[in-house]
């Protein structure tokens, strides 16, 4: 410590003080002058006892924070006291949760990039090697025209699933990380739910599905136009695969004081009671799933729903069919 330039400079001081004090009493009395060199001395110890012990603090400080620097803020330095060691060790504190915060945010990041990563490319091996297997084939020089023309539509059709999957997946991923700009405009679901059934309309076609739609032309809440529409034809589709054919799809919706509610149900096959609590886990496949099925369209929906304040309930029994419950909750101010 009294290497310390700071503290060679106060005792300069302070010695320069007192010994001119001492001299000045010596001409008054000896008896004064001793008094006052006791009480200089006195002061000068007190001093730097205090500045000693402030030092230590210092220095715990100064550990505190190599052991945040090295990971480790698990530490707690608050000091209910008065003065300004006190606060400044408090707001050290403060800083260091913000930094402990914000580490485990990045390592949550770091956990969904790396299982975003990890899906992709399992979603990704099956596909490809349908398709190397045919790539290979179509090389073969005596290949029928009606077998390369097959393989080559196969080829395709495997491109438009990795294609629709890889999309599909970064946006889930950026649904994750909270980096989607959700809009909040005032949707009518009218509107929306003439939007979802547009790619539908011909797969319903297709198997001669019906569809009804019940509601008031003006309920309406806000949130996201596009995406919420993206999430309910997620669950359209889901319906459409799982009615047989002539089967039918009902659509209603309403409104309350608490929320808008839309309700979409089909009279398909059902989901199995033991499938229902994982339906909206990614990847996950029911024992009805089709065998095209990859398990991303439930998973999406209920992320997009979630992050406009809403959610999603189900209800099916088996071959009695399946009913989801869209509610949008209206903010409170």
């Amino acid at each position: 410590m009294l290497r310390n330039r700071e503290v060679q400079m106060l005792l300069l001081a302070m010695g320069a003080i007192s010994l001119s004090a001492i001299v000045t009493a010596a001409f008054i009395s000896s008896v004064t002058a001793a008094f006052v060199a006791i009480l200089s001395i006195l002061l000068i110890g007190t001093s730097l006892l205090f500045t000693r012990w402030r030092y230590r603090e210092l220095a715990k400080l100064s550990a505190y924070l190599r052991e945040i620097s090295n990971g480790n803020d698990s530490l707690d330095i608050r000091d209910n006291q008065e003065g300004e060691l006190s606060i400044l060790k408090n707001d050290i504190y403060k800083v260091t949760l913000m930094l402990s915060e914000h580490r485990s945010l990045l390592q949550r990041d770091k956990i969904q990039l790396t299982d975003a990563i990890s899906d992709i490319s399992h979603q990704l091996k099956t596909p490809l090697t349908s398709m190397t297997v045919m790539a290979d084939l179509l090389s073969a020089p005596d290949l029928p025209p009606a077998k390369r023309s097959e393989f080559t539509h196969h080829i395709r059709v495997q491109l438009e699933r990795i294609d629709w999957l890889v999309s599909s997946l970064l946006k889930l991923s950026k649904m994750d990380a909270k980096t989607i700009p959700f809009k909040k405009d005032q949707i009518l679901v009218k509107s929306l739910i003439q939007k979802a059934l547009e790619p539908i309309m011909i797969p319903m076609d297709i198997k001669g599905q019906s569809v009804s739609i019940a509601g008031d032309d003006n309920v309406s809440f806000v949130g996201d136009f596009n995406w919420t529409a993206e999430a309910v034809i997620n669950i359209l589709k889901n319906g459409v695969e799982h009615t047989p054919e002539g089967g039918a799809i009902a659509i209603t919706y309403s409104e309350n004081t608490l929320f808008t509610e839309i309700v979409i149900t089909d009279n398909g096959i059902g989901i199995p009671k033991e499938d229902l609590p994982y339906i909206f886990k990614r990847f996950y496949k029911g024992k009805n799933a089709g065998e095209g099925s990859i398990g991303i369209g439930l998973a999406m929906a209920h992320s997009i729903v979630a992050s406009q304040n809403g959610v999603i309930d189900v209800m099916s029994d088996s071959e009695q069919g399946t009913q989801f419950r869209i509610k949008f909750y209206k903010q409170v101010v």
